[in-house]
Formats: C-alpha cells, structure tokens, sequence
C-alpha cells in the first residue's frame, strides 16, 4: 500500500514545487482545475487596460483602471478621535466605530489590521435602482491627468467619466473592486469573507470576488429566505437573498474546517432512562460495508430475537466490543426495547464536533425580523429592510468560536453585526471583537432656503433627531448592550463588552491644505500653528479632539499600532512628547527648542530612555531645530532614525 507521500510524489512535475509556491502567495490566478491562468497575470501586470474602454461592460468594466488604481492609493484623511466617547462609556473597550467613507477606513486599517482580521460580513449597496446607490467619486484629477494615468484618448476619457452619478453595472463594480481588494488584505490567512447580495449583482459580485481571492478561495452561496410574504405584482417573487462566502487561503482553510461548522443543536437528545452521563440519541447500530468479522448475530436480550445487519452492510464493532458497550449501558433495543441494536450516542461526546450548515437557510429570521428588532429598541420604524440578528449570529457561529476573532463590517447600516457579536459572546462567554464603518449618510439636505429637509426615506430617523445613518448605527449600540445586559443579568460574562470606541475618518479643511501648501521650513518663525488646523473644532465635527490627537492617532495606525496601543506622555521641560511601546516618540506640537534637544539626547545616551525612532511634525520644526535633533541623534551610539512626516 503507497503512503500519501508516494502517492503525491508520482504526480510531481519539474515546476510542482514553483506553482505549489505561486499558489499559496497568489491563489487568484489559479483555476479550479489547478491550471495557472497566465492571460490574467498579465493582465494585472499591465500599467494600463485601454481594453476596458473598448470592450464595454464584462469583467473588464469600465473603469477597471480606475478602481485598481484606487485599491492601491494611501489615505487622505486623518483619523479624528473621539475624545468624549473615548475616555468615557468607551474607555476601556475593544470594539470600533468608524465613521467616514469605508474605502479610506480600508485604507487606514491596511497598516494595523493586515492579515489580522478573522471574520468579515458585508451588506452593500444592491444597486436595485431604487436602494440610492450611484457611483460616489467625483473623478477629482483633470482630463490631462486621467489621460496620462491610463493611457486614454478624449473619447476613452469621457466613457470613463460617464459613470459618475450613475447606478450603472460598471459604476457598481468600480465602487466595490477597490473595497473587496482591501478587505481581502485584511483577512487574516484562515480568514472568512460573507458577503450578501441580491440577483442584481450577484453574478458580478462573484466575479470580482473570484478575480480577488482566487475560483480556490470559493467555499459557498448561502442562499437565505429572507421574506415570507409574496408579492403578487412581480412575475416571480423575490423572496431570497444570496450570501458569497470565500476564504483567504484554502489550503489552511481547508486543514481547518472540521471547526466551520454550527454549534450541534440539542434537538434529538434527551434522557428518558436517567442516564447519568446525560442526554442521548440513538443511532444505528450498523455501518456501510460487507466485513465478515463485523457480520455476526445479536439477540435482543429482552424478545429472544436475533438480528444479523441489513443486507450491505455490517455492525460498527466485533462481537467483544459489542458486549463491552451492552454491559456499559450503551446499546438499546428500541424505545419498547423489542426492537433492533441501537447506539447510544451521548451529547458530551459529539457537541465539539459541531454541525454541518446546509446552504439554503430558512430558519433564521427574515427581514421583517430585522425590522421589529430595530422596532424594539427605537419604538420606531428606522430601517426598511435590515438583517436580522439571527442571521448573523449563524454566520458568527459558523466562522468563529469566541476566543478573541476580530469580526469586521465596513457597510455596518444599522449595527446588526455588533448586535450580533455582543449576543453571541453573552451567550457562550465569547471575546469576539467588532469593527464597524459606516458613512455619515445624511438623513437631511438643506434647500436653497437654508431650511432642512428630510430626505425620501430618512423623515422618521430625522424627525427623531438622528442627524446621520452613522447615529443611528452607534446607538443601536448602545441600546442593544442595554438589553443584552438586562436579559441576561447574573449570567452576563463580567468582561462583557458592550461599547465600543469612536473615530472620525474626515478630510482635512481647504484652509488647512492651502496652509501646508504655503509652510516655508526656512521660516524660522512659524506665524500658522498647524497642528491645530487637525482639531475636531477646526475640522467642524464634534469629538473634542484636539490637532495633537488627531495626528497622534492618525500615525499611529500608519505605523502599525493598535488603537488601544500603550501610549504615554513624556515630558522635556514644558514640551509634552509621546511615546509608544518602548519603540517610538513623537514630537507633534509647537515648542520643541535647544533645550529640549540637548534633555532628549542626555536621556538616549544615559539610557534613561529607550527607543528606535524619533518621529516628528514636520510643520511644527523650522529649519534650524530640524537640523539640531538630527546632527544630535546621528552622534548617538545607539541608532535612532529621526523621521520627519509633511
């Protein structure tokens, strides 16, 4: 008999052993017959794909270019905490909260969240022509630059223009390439990405998703019932939605999923005969297959009768083993007992091993569902169709088992998924940790009059004072941790997390570029304090944040940390450094003079402070103090970089 070794090794080719390599660091290249699609590397090998332009609305969409080009740019926003949740009901949390276009979010999380995310669920826009979805950017570069960015004449340019504003297939599919590239990023390599859907975009959606992760990385389409009323005036009644799930890497995926499965539900098992190891089901006694060592008679002890196994098939042990479990209470014949062998199978023994889902789910709620669930909380009718949170729950039960996963929902709507994690970790003692995004969708706009006006569907939440989608969202929060908290009382687990932390994802004010646009280093008397142009009052948003904290935070996502990083002041005279994890300092504010330059380097050389890197505002040094704290730091012995950030 060959081993699997020898097996695998009759297969191998001169070139196995690369493409095994190419296919677990580019997974997306490879068919699902293992082939390596060279046409699509090249494709992505291209500066440009004019052919998109030309071809018109396949996979290469108009604006392919475009959104490739945005999957790889670097944020242009700054993230503005929010001091007064923050060190408030937020303080010690572990959750997040983001408001802001969620492309910059996942932009900024590429830095302190690569590989790191366990779980993502997403529910974006359906593009049904009546959900308000049309292609948001606004192209912000002039034609000459769009020109020379992707090689196009003036008719190419205006075909790509053409989808702003627009709800068209290639708008939705320029608007949701760049976002499932990050989000992939983000996964960690055993990760999980669900992604619901309705048939507008469905078949598009696996397309990018399939171009994204890889044909290999496709584990399902869950299909959900999520209506239960018909509507007569369609042909066909749109009762379901559809669910894509893929992984991040199916090789470790696939070492793992003996663990993707649902908690075994207790139906079945009871305990009618007081057995003192707990409640059982029967099974069959008899297994596939014709063993003459499995093939013997067994008398019912209670009717005298004999029983050989049905015709195929075998008992599961040998006769020894069998009057071992006969005498251990475990082989019943029967609820009356003048039956055939029957298996007692226990719950403590088969609850870890979990339970296969199948891939049409009608049991977990539907939208109506959703919607009195919203009802519940608010007392009003606030969303039209959200997700119930059984829904989620089963796919949180499905990809996680509590011990600490990072769940992520850059569409976040009405917060379902941070209901759900929070349900599930009251339930079963979890520590899962949420991120939600969500944009500040007004529920208002202002009309020429200045006067406000609620928007077609957003009268009841802004007759209700909510402002913004993204309020709405956070005290969903909050209100549901309320309830969590009340029906659970003395059960609730006592590191039960039900707040979150908050952070702004905004771009800087016109005054504030035009500023930086005008900084002379050379001045050495600096008339502008920038640092406090990235204020929350400077940047008209509430938060309480001031332009240091905004910069702090902001850099130390960039360079890698998390948002709840030990950070801690650190004083040279009257100036008020920061400094992270023994690694870096910052010097954000004004102020940094001689004799701050002079304390700082005493302090390196004696040891009395360790770090790797000075990083430093550049607008708030001039010219002179730069090059006092570099020439002090290169005569260090001990290497510290000074980096200096515009």
């Amino acid at each position: 008999m060959q081993t699997d070794n020898e097996r695998y090794n009759e297969t191998v080719q001169p070139n196995t052993a690369f493409l095994n390599e190419l296919k677990e660091k580019l997974p997306e290249f490879f068919t699902k017959d293992g082939s390596f699609d060279l046409d699509k590397f090249k494709d992505q090998l291209k500066d440009k794909n004019i052919n998109e332009l030309s071809e018109g609305y396949q996979l290469d969409f108009i604006g392919k270019d475009y959104a490739r080009r945005q999957a790889g740019e670097m944020p242009s926003t700054v993230i503005v905490p929010d001091e007064k949740q923050n060190q408030g009901e937020g303080k010690d949390s572990k959750n997040l909260f983001f408001t802001g276009d969620n492309l910059e979010v996942l932009r900024h999380l590429q830095n302190n969240y690569q590989n790191k995310i366990d779980v993502i669920y997403i529910d974006p826009p359906y593009n049904t022509g009546s959900d308000g979805f049309v292609y948001p950017d606004s192209f912000e570069y002039s034609d000459d630059k769009l020109k020379d960015m992707f090689g196009l004449d003036d008719d190419q340019v205006e075909r790509l223009k053409s989808i702003q504003g627009k709800s068209s297939h290639s708008a939705w599919l320029t608007f949701m390439y760049p976002r499932i590239v990050l989000a992939k990023k983000l996964l960690a390599e055993a990760g999980t990405i669900f992604v619901s859907i309705d048939d507008n975009e469905e078949s598009n959606l696996k397309e990018i998703c399939d171009e994204v992760f890889g044909e290999t990385n496709f584990v399902s389409n869950i299909i959900w019932n999520s209506r239960k009323s018909v509507s007569n005036d369609a042909l066909i009644s749109l009762n379901h939605n559809a669910t894509l799930v893929y992984c991040k890497n199916a090789r470790i995926f696939n070492d793992r999923k003996g663990s993707f499965k649902l908690p075994l539900s207790k139906n079945g098992f009871n305990n009618p005969d007081n057995d003192p190891r707990g409640i059982w089901k029967a099974d069959p006694f008899d297994s596939p297959g014709i063993r003459p060592n499995l093939t013997y008679k067994i008398k019912n002890p209670n009717t005298g009768e004999e029983y050989l196994p049905p015709e195929g098939r075998c008992w599961r042990t040998g006769p020894n083993e069998y009057q071992q479990l006969l005498n251990d209470n475990r082989i019943i014949f029967g609820k009356n007992g003048t039956s055939k062998p029957q298996l007692k199978r226990f719950y403590f023994e088969v609850k870890d091993k979990g339970q296969t889902t199948k891939s049409i789910w009608d049991d977990v709620g539907t939208s109506t569902d959703g919607t009195k669930e919203i009802q519940s909380l608010f007392g009003i009718k606030l969303f039209s169709t959200p997700k119930p949170t059984s829904l989620l729950i089963k796919i949180l039960e499905l990809s996680t088992n509590g011990n600490s996963e990072i769940v992520l929902d850059f569409f976040a709507g009405s917060s379902t998924t941070a209901d759900a994690v929070m349900q599930l970790n009251a339930e079963d003692d979890g520590h899962r940790k949420f991120i939600m995004v969500q944009l500040p969708e007004q529920t208002y706009h202002t009309n020429k009059d200045g006067k406000e006006v609620p928007t077609k569907g957003g009268k009841t939440a802004y007759d209700a004072g909510f402002r913004s989608i993204d309020q709405i969202s956070r005290e969903r929060i909050r209100r549901a941790a309320k309830k969590i908290r009340e029906d659970n009382e003395l059960a609730l687990p006592k590191d039960f997390d039900g707040s979150f932390k908050h952070y702004r994802v905004v771009k800087p004010v016109k005054q504030t570029l035009e500023e930086i646009d005008d900084f002379d280093p050379n001045n050495t008397n600096l008339f502008t304090n920038m640092v406090d142009g990235f204020s929350s009052r400077a940047l008209n948003i509430d938060g309480d944040a001031s332009g240091e904290k905004t910069i702090l935070t902001t850099w130390l996502a960039k360079d890698g940390y998390s948002f709840d990083a030990d950070v801690q002041d650190v004083k040279f005279d009257n100036y008020t450094a920061h400094k992270v994890e023994d690694n870096r300092l910052y010097l954000i504010n004004e102020g940094w003079g001689a004799d701050q330059t002079k304390e700082l380097l005493n302090r390196l050389g004696t040891h009395q402070l360790e770090v790797q890197s000075v990083v430093l505002f550049g607008y708030s040094f001039n010219v002179a103090e730069l090059r006092e704290l570099e020439n002090g730091l290169k005569q260090l012995d001990s290497k510290v970089t000074l980096i200096k950030r515009y």
